[in-house]
């Protein structure tokens, strides 16, 4: 079954935060540079930047394991529940603190939908307790997201429990407006094997470092945005275009197509492929 989960996956960001990322068309200096160009003239350019940053990693704790399909009704139920003003409606609830002192139960059942919610909640109250412990408010870290060194705040998220690297960089990439930072979901970790540009058994860490090693920093935001909706649109899992001849996939001749078979119809991980020789 090809993957559900909508098309689009941009920052929606307020936009006097944002970073526009415009595409350039040009001669690209590596075959991964070339599969991003070719991405550009697919799809449109992004804005990137300009998510509160804890909301931003809230939202993102919440669709770790699941799509986001599952994930945004959770994120939706929370903000209603957390997010909301005082009782004079003002708006100027800390999110950090709404979700620190959260009933475990209550928080579990409202974001169910994102599913692994007792885990959730555990991840969610603990990174709230940090961030308030380290910076003493959601927006004292939101500042440190944007205007930290992007090195040091990738470490810092790191540090915190339950957060991996694809949680921190879609932190610095849709929060932050950092450039030269790639994210690496499921999608880009199959696309990237499967079209040769990483190792065929590289794993989410490897993969990252040969992207932001070999995409120009100013591509890598687009490049990752852009790669999430390829991988929906044509490149599944299960049935990637290709299986329908060449002709059906517009990055075909950029493609060494690693575990798929068009012959015999038969696609697996690009790990197994090479395992299985």
């Amino acid at each position: 079954m090809d993957d559900p989960e909508p098309a689009e996956n941009i920052s929606g960001g307020d936009p006097a935060g944002s970073s526009f990322a415009s595409f350039r068309d040009g001669d690209p200096d590596t075959r991964a540079e070339a599969v991003v160009d070719e991405l550009g003239r697919l799809y449109w350019t992004k804005t990137y930047g300009g998510r509160p940053a804890f909301e931003c990693l809230v939202r993102t704790i919440l669709s770790q394991n699941t799509s986001d399909k599952a994930s945004q009704p959770a994120h939706d139920a929370l903000m209603e529940r957390y997010a909301t003003g005082g009782a004079d409606g003002s708006d100027d609830t800390d999110l950090a603190v709404a979700l620190a002192g959260a009933d475990p139960d209550e928080l579990a059942d409202t974001i169910r939908p994102a599913g692994l919610y007792n885990q959730k909640t555990d991840v969610i109250t603990t990174v709230a307790d940090r961030v308030l412990d380290d910076h003493g408010s959601a927006a004292a870290f939101d500042e440190f997201v944007r205007e930290g060194d992007p090195g040091e705040v990738r470490s810092a998220l790191l540090d915190l429990n339950g957060v991996g690297p694809k949680t921190a960089d879609c932190v610095l990439l849709f929060a932050g407006g950092q450039s030269g930072v790639f994210p690496v979901d499921t999608h880009v970790h199959r696309i990237y094997r499967r079209l040769g540009v990483a190792a065929p058994d590289a794993d989410h860490e490897t993969v990252r470092a040969v992207l932001e090693r070999e995409v120009p920093a100013e591509k890598c935001g687009f490049g990752h945005t852009a790669t999430i909706q390829f991988g929906r649109e044509h490149c599944t899992a299960r049935k990637p275009a290709c299986l329908d001849g060449p002709e059906a996939c517009p990055l075909s001749d950029l493609c060494n197509r690693v575990g798929v078979e068009p012959a015999t119809g038969e696609v697996v991980d690009p790990a197994d492929a090479v395992t299985n020789e």
